[in-house]
């Protein structure tokens, strides 16, 4: 039973015609749909994931079922809905294929990315979890732009025929349009998210992690610092009703030690006098928030 996470964006072939070339069984398909751009784009989009939705029941007899990102630049919560359906289809005794092929990078990235860190997370699955990519025959933007200059042409030579506005209007617009292409290419500007023209991208890739190093990681996760690993320990030992000791003290500093930039990443500290202030790291951070709702 094979499972196909397809990220929607504005292309169709590389989405479906792998699949049918190589005649590959396709039991299942979650097809991801985002608001991306203007009202325009949303639509061609939504009308892309109703077309692949039905050619994906047609074509290769497989369920379809369509899921809503409802922001296609927040990695964090991409990352963690990648998370929750990879899981939840390895879970039903399915293989999962994670298209990257289309839809904004943060997404295409946070779903590869939430792949390799299941894969690390269940080793006894690794064999069924797989990202792909497709290539494009060919980019059809060029084609427009040719196509385009040559309408030119034709309305420049209608224009001294024609006495119609329209045409000037026209022509006006479509000079526009290519300059701005022959200068900046497929894109304009940089979008400002969340107050940054830059979404990091983190790299994840999740270890496994011991019961006791889960503890301190939602703790952190709960109350997002503690001024020293002193204070971090207190807190768990009234959380687990344990006695605060000098073994108990030491055995979350060693467990801190082991999450920290020198091991698994997950946690960050900054020295403050003869302290150090303890808190997640952005990796700490996606790990709490990819495993919270099973715990």
């Amino acid at each position: 039973m094979q499972t196909h996470i397809v990220p929607v964006g504005f292309d169709y072939d590389r989405l479906i015609a792998p699949l049918v070339r190589d005649q590959l069984d396709v039991d299942r398909v979650i097809l991801l749909e985002g608001a991306v751009g203007s009202e325009a784009n949303v639509e061609y989009s939504r009308n892309l994931s109703q077309r692949l939705e039905q050619d994906f029941r047609n074509l290769l007899g497989a369920t379809t079922e369509r899921v809503v990102v409802a922001d296609v630049y927040d990695y964090d919560a991409a990352f963690e809905q990648a998370y929750d359906l990879i899981n939840a289809e390895l879970d039903e005794g399915r293989e999962v294929w994670v298209n990257i092929s289309a839809m904004p990078r943060t997404v295409s990235f946070a779903f590869a990315t939430a792949a390799h860190s299941v894969m690390v997370e269940r080793e006894e699955d690794r064999e069924k979890i797989h990202t792909y990519y497709t290539a494009p025959e060919k980019y059809l933007e060029t084609e427009l732009a040719e196509e385009l200059r040559r309408q030119m042409d034709l309305l420049e030579d209608l224009s001294g025929e024609v006495e119609d506005d329209r045409i000037e209007e026209r022509l006006g617009s479509a000079r526009d349009l290519l300059s701005e292409f022959d200068e900046r290419g497929t894109t304009i500007g940089a979008k400002e998210i969340d107050g940054d023209h830059i979404v990091e991208l983190p790299v994840a890739l999740f270890s496994n992690v011991k019961p006791f190093e889960e503890v301190i990681l939602f703790k952190l996760g709960e109350e997002g610092e503690f001024e020293s690993v002193s204070e971090l320990a207190e807190a768990l030992a009234r959380e687990l009703n344990e006695e605060y000791t000098d073994s108990f003290r030491s055995k979350v500093i060693y467990n801190v030690d082991r999450l920290g930039p020198g091991g698994k990443g997950y946690i960050e500290q900054e020295e403050h006098g003869k302290s150090y202030r303890t808190r997640l790291s952005r990796i700490g951070e996606l790990w709490v928030r990819a495993h919270a709702n099973g715990d």
